[in-house]
């Protein structure tokens, strides 16, 4: 008898973006967008999206998305043309790499730190 694996599938991309498009990331609605279509990409379902600008015109810029599979989050900072990113899904059919490395390309980071963990409880 085969049986199916349960439980919850927990993979967590994160990561840092250094040398990043100073005015993409002072962009509050581009980066909503890049986000919305790295969920897409990232066969995930949008539940929420609420973003956030600090510092002014060329300050930076946090973005939250809940999916129903769990986040994807960016927070920036122009100053240093800099952000970090993290995407989590507990998903089984998710693909949080594609998200990060989605959001990697559009922010034009020149150097990519990332970071996996698997936050799984499969019986």
């Amino acid at each position: 008898m085969v049986r199916k694996q349960r439980g919850v599938y927990g993979k967590h991309i994160y990561g840092n973006l250094y040398g990043c498009d100073v005015d993409i990331l002072a962009d509050e609605k581009l980066l909503r967008e890049i986000v919305i279509e790295a969920v897409k990409k990232a066969k995930m379902t949008l539940w929420d999206l609420k973003s956030w600008k600090f510092g002014g015109e060329k300050g930076g810029v946090s973005v939250i998305a809940l999916v129903v599979e769990s986040h994807i989050a960016i927070h920036t900072w122009t100053e240093y043309a800099y952000a970090t990113v993290d995407v989590y899904t507990c998903g089984a059919e998710s693909k949080p790499e594609v998200a990060f490395n989605y959001i990697a390309s559009r922010l034009k980071a020149k150097k990519v730190k990332k970071h996996y963990a698997d936050r799984s409880a499969i019986e």
